[in-house]
């Protein structure tokens, strides 16, 4: 609803500053450029995150000054803290990293993003950038065009940098033009009145343009041009943290709890931050200037004292709030409580994460893992053997084989009522990542994902349909039948377990050894079963509807451990694409099982 009245409200402003103002329009356009020149960059990134920034993360952000050193770096070369908190949002959001560690880098981002400010301060204001501009825009542009996925990140970079440094240029001419006709300076408001006045100057501006950057820019190109005061443009600054967390709120109402509890982080950081350079304001400007003084920037040079002052308010907030992040971890967690919700409801699928395949993939493999638990509920009550036994390290056989009584369950309404939900969730949620482009890598793991789901979900159909057999024979009085109904219940429990004991391997080769076993084992009880039955038909031991049955629901037995041992590879199995492919000449496939077998 707000945006619906904000947007309009901006588009009469604007229409407005350009009919009154030539030297507005500039300025304006500078800022779109600029900001046109962001979007450009953060594509270019986007081109080559694919299979590298999952491995990066993990290996970069367990332990906080990683984290810390992380957030830093990537806002230093993106020029976007918005843009890594969103990133962070996301990978959060997915599991792929812990709470603390999104937080480390959160504060991080906020001292990379300093770095902009020096950046234009330092060079953009001093050297004619529109010069360097429009080659850098040329040939970007010329390798956007090109078909390499490589060249065309390289094209966007490079039309992202040449848009950035045209619209600093834009900006600085609309303010130097204005003086011939306004000064803005005579605007000014001192004192505290001032500070707090420019401070929410800053913080709208910077929601409108969802960009700290831009806000600073905005600011430098400003105060050059003596169009703002330099207590003014320290204000401007502040408020530019405190808006730039508007961006983090945005995007964290379609994350999960995990990427709100960040983005709540990320504000009361940005807010202690603000609070303290407002109330130590006149001692953090005599540090300024002593600073200045030790570095050889002279006295009247405000926009590189600007980037000072950006810098150290940043670094005493992050110096003051990094040993408290176990502590915010802790009351984040306490103050923002987990809802109860269902089994069928999506815990890692959400809007936050669809813009960064890595992340969306990621989550969809920890959603069709759910999904597996989920599962395995129904799988083995269908079996009649409880899941505390089978996680257990009990002896399956004493307890199948002891068995008086098969409790009734439902599978049909449990499977409309929780597995089918979740399921749909996933399809849908695969759907639209598909839709987009997608590195083919991602799109073939996305495949393979998806095949897996589908194999969880057959497993269930198939338990659904040895279910009405099971009931009966597996208690039955005829010893024979009796044996083979309780065979295939153990059969489908130690796959089950198998697979629980996955999830706590850590190396590669025991679980495709771990999987091969399962296969091999699968195959000999199928084959086992098909000699038994012949011989319990020749000896007259079953009947016709329980031969049938046997043999049935044999086969039903077969189908349902293949699927949980192909879900169970493409979910518990090695990860990247290049493992994958080693993995496939590993992991034994049909031929090689019926090798294995005979030998």
């Amino acid at each position: 609803m707000l945006r619906k009245i904000l947007l309009p409200v901006i588009f009469v402003i604007l229409s407005y500053g350009f009919w009154i103002s030539p030297n507005f329009q500039m300025i304006s356009g500078g800022i779109a450029i600029f900001l046109f020149g962001m979007i450009s960059l953060e594509e270019s990134f986007k081109t080559f995150t694919g299979g590298t920034l999952e491995t990066l993360l993990r290996n970069t952000t367990d332990k906080i000054w990683k984290s810390i050193s992380f957030g830093i770096i990537t806002t230093t070369i993106m020029q976007s803290s918005s843009l890594v908190s969103v990133i962070t949002i996301s990978f959060l959001s997915a599991g792929l990293i812990g709470l603390a560690s999104g937080i480390g880098i959160i504060f991080g981002a906020n001292l990379g993003t300093t770095t902009g400010a020096w950046l234009i301060a330092g060079i953009g204001l001093k050297v004619n950038i529109a010069s360097y501009a429009m080659p850098i825009l040329v040939f970007g542009i010329i390798l956007i065009f090109q078909s390499q996925k490589m060249l065309k990140g390289i094209g966007y970079g490079l039309a992202g940098l040449g848009f950035l440094f045209l619209g600093i240029h834009f900006m600085k001419e609309g303010f130097e033009a204005f003086r011939d006709t306004i000064h803005l300076a005579d605007y000014a408001v001192s004192g505290y009145k001032g500070l707090f006045l420019f401070t929410l100057i800053g913080i709208a501006a910077t929601v409108i343009m969802q960009s700290s950057h831009a806000t600073l820019v905005l600011t430098i190109t400003a105060l050059a041009s003596q169009q703002i005061t330099y207590d003014n443009a320290l204000a401007l600054a502040i408020g530019t943290n405190i808006g730039t967390t508007i961006t983090a709120l945005l995007g964290a109402i379609g994350a999960n709890i995990e990427g709100k509890r960040l983005a709540v982080a990320h504000l009361i950081f940005n807010f202690i931050t603000a609070l303290i350079a407002i109330l130590l304001i006149k001692q953090l400007m005599l540090s300024v200037d002593n600073i200045s003084s030790l570095m050889g920037i002279a006295s009247d040079n405000y926009t590189l004292k600007l980037a000072v002052f950006h810098t150290l308010f940043n670094l005493i907030g992050l110096i003051l709030m990094t040993p408290l992040i176990n502590n915010l971890v802790n009351i984040l967690e306490r103050f923002i409580n987990v809802r109860r919700i269902m089994p069928c409801a999506p815990r890692y699928l959400n809007n936050a994460i669809l813009e960064i395949p890595d992340a969306a993939v990621e989550a969809i493999h920890k959603e069709i893992i759910h999904l597996y638990q989920v599962c395995v509920d129904i799988i083995s009550a269908g079996i009649a053997v409880p899941r505390t036994i089978i996680e257990s390290d009990r002896d399956l056989d004493s307890v199948i084989f002891a068995t008086k009584s098969i409790p009734p369950v439902d599978i049909e309404e449990y499977y409309e009522q929780h597995i089918k939900i979740l399921y749909s969730a996933i399809i849908e949620f695969t759907s639209r990542l598909q839709a987009q482009k997608i590195p083919e890598y991602l799109a073939n793991e996305l495949y393979n994902l998806r095949l897996a789901s589908r194999d969880v979900v057959e497993a269930v159909k198939g338990v659904k349909h040895l279910r009405s057999n099971l009931e009966q024979l597996a208690i039955s009085k005829n010893i024979h039948i009796h044996k083979e109904y309780n065979t295939i219940r153990l059969e489908l429990a130690t796959i089950l377990r198998d697979i629980a004991r996955l999830s706590e391997m850590n190396d590669e080769t025991d679980t495709i050894l771990s999987l091969d076993t399962a296969k091999v084992r699968l195959k000999k009880h199928d084959q086992r079963v098909n000699k038994v039955l012949t011989k319990l038909i020749q000896e007259g031991n079953v009947n016709a509807y329980m031969a049938t049955s046997l043999m049935n629901d044999s086969a039903y037995t077969y189908q349902i451990g293949s699927n949980l041992i192909n879900m169970a590879q493409a979910l518990f199995g090695v990860h990247g694409h290049m493992q994958k492919e080693a993995e496939k000449k590993l992991i034994l496939d049909d031929a090689d099982i019926d090798e294995v077998i005979k030998a």
